[in-house]
């Protein structure tokens, strides 16, 4: 393996990629959103597999939160599988996709545009077949990625979502807000959560955490322990996890519990510090907790931003934790870089 890893080089490229986008992709964006906004859509749904869903899970929470609008994710396989037609009139339908390329994603997609729902895509491909049955494309404009594991288009997947809904809804704040992001993120590629790393190493299982936007990234962030590290991590709320999983806990059981700064941080510290004092070995993104260890983090100049600002610190640091593991981040075994299901 080289020195650099194409996923460390990637993480790295992320604030360029961002700046890319937010140079690049002001015409798409407003266009999607001023149909979003001829629509007044009574609900959404998306559509997505993988770290594509976990995208869209944050959308889903930021949507809900900005505009109201309940966001719904469905089985691509009622479709593709199934092949059942639901009613999407007075819908808008967000698919992501980086490769734009699997059946099952494009199929439920192309229901929606047939119903003459706005469907919108998002990837990092505008020839493809995702790009082609939709309504409006978003290029996610990240560039070549040739390690398995998706960084820069997560990243650039979750802004272009957030983006897009800041526009819809003329939120003046978050626009400015985005446009300071790349140089946050820069500070983000740096921080250090070595103390997290070295806990994790040479342990097997462990629990991610987060509340809201942040709980997509804690869904993220399980996956990614799951690719690069071969370490089983299941990712629950922080509202769920004393509701039975917190059962497995024992002494020295890693968590990792991420918050943003917004209204969830407090009570997502009071579960961090509960279980901390159940003797397990939990890292928090918050300088409020009194058990559980705090980690390094950039605070964005925006609530709604943060979850973006942790997942990168959080990618720095897994790529170090699969190598220290003997992993090559790059070629997980079993997987391929695009997935195409049915």
């Amino acid at each position: 393996m080289s020195a650099q890893t194409h996923m460390r080089r990637e993480i790295l490229e992320i604030p360029a990629a961002v700046d890319a986008l937010l140079t690049k992709g002001a015409s798409s964006i407003e266009a999607a959103a001023n149909a979003l906004r001829a629509a007044d859509p009574l609900f959404m749904i998306s559509v997505a597999r993988g770290s594509s869903d976990h995208a869209a899970t944050y959308f889903k929470y930021a949507c809900e939160l900005v505009a109201g609008i309940p966001v719904a994710s469905v089985g691509p396989s009622v479709s593709s599988i199934y092949d059942r037609e639901l009613s999407l009139s007075r819908c808008a339908c967000l698919a992501v996709s980086q490769s734009g390329k699997s059946p099952d994603i494009v199929r439920l997609a192309m229901m929606a545009t047939s119903q003459s729902a706005l469907s919108i895509a998002l990837t990092n491909h505008t020839d493809s077949d995702l790009a082609r049955v939709s309504t409006h494309t978003i290029d996610l404009h990240a560039g070549a990625e040739l390690s398995v594991a998706a960084t820069k288009t997560f990243v650039t997947s979750a802004v272009s979502a957030i983006w897009l809904l800041a526009e819809w809804q003329k939120d003046t704040i978050l626009l400015q807000a985005l446009h300071a992001l790349p140089e946050m993120l820069e500070h983000a590629t740096q921080m250090d959560w070595g103390a997290l790393g070295a806990e994790i190493t040479s342990r097997q299982s462990l629990f991610c955490l987060g509340r809201g936007p942040v709980l997509a990234i804690s869904n993220e962030a399980a996956l990614k322990f799951k690719e690069t590290c071969q370490l089983h991590a299941e990712s629950y709320s922080s509202a769920e996890v004393l509701h039975g999983p917190v059962s497995i806990v024992d002494q020295e059981f890693p968590v990792l519990a991420l918050t943003a700064a917004d209204q969830a941080e407090t009570s997502l510290v009071e579960v961090a510090d509960q279980i901390a004092g159940k003797g397990a070995s939990v890292f928090v993104t918050s300088d409020q907790a009194t058990h559980a260890a705090s980690l390094p983090c950039v605070r964005t100049a925006h609530p709604l931003l943060d979850p973006i600002s942790l997942i990168v610190s959080f990618y720095a640091m897994v790529e170090q934790v699969a190598l220290s593991r003997g992993m090559n981040p790059d070629e997980p075994r079993h997987l391929k870089k695009v997935t195409e299901t049915i």
